[in-house]
């Protein structure tokens, strides 16, 4: 497939199954981690849109201290170069624990994407990840009956 740049196949797979989702309270872990070696640009993606596979869902953050959650294009992000031209590359150590919301709220509150365990436990409010999937697995089985 053509985002075999930036995803694993299994990646891509869950981002196409996650955006294939038409639940409207969704709040999917960030899959992949996409972010410029030589500039501060920083993509965590939840969900590919399968109508528009060029189309992905997201924590963006360009490095100017406002990370916003909206969509962006794949076929731009394999094009973008960073200051001294190096592409958009793929964390291959990250791992969404949290729902991207609580990642949104963490950049919010640190004018930036953050990893750190304490700032996304307590964008979380002090749930761990665990805890909130489990809520949402929840909601979601009460839901479907």
């Amino acid at each position: 497939m053509k985002n075999m740049a930036l995803f694993t196949k299994a990646q891509e797979a869950q981002l196409l199954k996650n955006g294939a989702d038409t639940r409207e309270e969704k709040d999917y872990p960030p899959v992949v981690k996409l972010f410029t070696p030589d500039a501060q640009a920083t993509w965590l993606l939840s969900e590919i849109d399968p109508e528009e596979p060029d189309r992905a869902f997201g924590l963006c953050d360009l490095g100017h201290g406002f990370p916003e959650l909206g969509y962006v294009s794949l076929t731009e992000l394999r094009a973008l170069r960073g200051h001294i031209g190096l592409p958009v590359e793929r964390d291959v150590r990250f791992e969404g624990t949290y729902p991207l919301t609580v990642y949104a709220e963490a950049a919010r509150r640190h004018q930036g994407i953050t990893e750190n365990r304490s700032a996304l436990m307590q964008a979380a409010g002090g749930r761990t990840p665990e805890d909130m999937m489990q809520a949402q697995e929840t909601e979601a089985y009460s839901v479907e009956r």
